[in-house]
């Protein structure tokens, strides 16, 4: 059983019902601590703070574009 009151489980219904298109399943996520360059945190935070993408987001596509980069060189 969830910990929701059973009135918060039918306003999440009633949201549901107005959604236009399925919400995406993403794989679930965790902490991961990684140290880096002050000034390359600057930048991350100013590109992320550009683009409305969350810290996570914008780290998470920079280092799949690389990962996928190093796969073709292969």
């Amino acid at each position: 059983m969830c910990s929701i009151s059973s009135r918060q489980a039918y306003r999440y219904l009633r949201q549901a019902e107005r959604l236009k298109h399925p919400v995406p399943v993403t794989s679930p996520k965790i902490a991961f601590t990684v140290k880096l360059p002050l000034p390359l945190i600057g930048k991350v935070r100013s590109y992320a703070a550009r683009t409305g993408l969350t810290l996570s987001e914008t780290v998470s596509r920079a280092l799949m574009v690389m990962l996928d980069r190093g796969r073709r060189r292969g």
